[in-house]
């Protein structure tokens, strides 16, 4: 048990120390380190299981917590100073997590509509890349305004929260409530930032309940959408071709991310074939 706890919060630490890499979602490398579908189950259906619930999640947001504090300066550090070879780590991270997505899919001979379902996540995400920003313009003059726009950005950035591959940020500032949404953090803007709480809370109960309930009745589709997500997630990391004198590091910070997540997610792999 105590393993078990370990584990998870060693990868909360991961998913902590990576969320604010540029192009690296929390939620992509949940999924990756597969520990996604628990974090969904968790809060979806908290009431039924309270107590373990409550310690999954404790146990991972602290670890999330320490990995933000400790590996997300470091880490942004080495990718400004070493981009290219830190970036194709992440890359093979992405690669070392795909059997165990491919596990979860529940697939037991090989469709046509796989790769179709992998096309529409993908393309999810891209399409959603290309948005214009700014797609709603608010002040905080403390209208009414500024008590519902809050909670529908809350309930859209809730689902960009919960869905790997899909920014935060980025959707906020689609919506054009980024800059809207650092100065009520900065001044403790709170008829603001409470509606937006609410509508996060609303937002992530929703999905994860919709979530979950795909999970579990439709594996396949859902499970390669997402792995289309992670993937299409991808080109935002993506350097370009490495010159030949850092092909050689490059090659070895890919394989190096494969094997650490492949490890990792090898774990859940033989948990569920227990």
């Amino acid at each position: 048990m105590k393993d078990r706890k370990a584990i998870v919060a060693l990868k909360g630490m991961i998913v902590g120390g990576t969320m604010l890499v540029p192009g690296v979602s929390g939620g992509s490398m949940a999924m990756i380190l597969g520990i996604y579908g628990r974090l969904v189950s968790s809060v979806s259906s908290f009431l039924k299981d309270k107590k373990n619930n409550f310690l999954f999640l404790l146990v991972f947001c602290l670890g999330a917590g320490v990995g933000m504090i400790l590996f997300a300066n470091p880490l942004l550090g080495l990718i400004n100073r070493y981009p290219m070879p830190m970036l194709y780590f992440f890359m093979g991270a992405v690669a070392g997590g795909i059997p165990l997505i491919y596990k979860q899919a529940e697939i037991t001979s090989f469709s046509w509509k796989i790769p179709v379902y992998i096309i529409v996540g993908i393309v999810l995400v891209v399409l959603l890349s290309k948005l214009p920003t700014g797609g709603f313009s608010m002040e905080l003059n403390g209208g009414v305004d500024d008590m519902i726009m809050p909670v529908i950005a809350g309930i859209i950035a809730a689902v960009a929260l919960i869905l790997p591959g899909i920014s935060v940020s980025y959707l906020m500032l689609v919506m054009g409530l980024y800059d809207v949404l650092m100065e009520s953090i900065g001044s403790l803007y709170l008829p603001f930032l409470v509606p937006l709480a609410v509508g996060l809370l609303l937002g992530i109960l929703l999905t994860t309940r919709i979530l979950e309930r795909a999970m579990n009745q439709y594996p396949q589709p859902t499970y390669m959408i997402i792995l289309g997500f992670v993937i299409g997630s991808v080109g935002e990391v993506f350097p370009g071709v490495p010159s030949l004198g850092q092909m050689p590091i490059c090659v070895i910070t890919l394989v190096a991310g494969f094997a650490v997540i492949y490890f990792l997610s090898r774990q859940e792999i033989e948990k569920t074939e227990e």
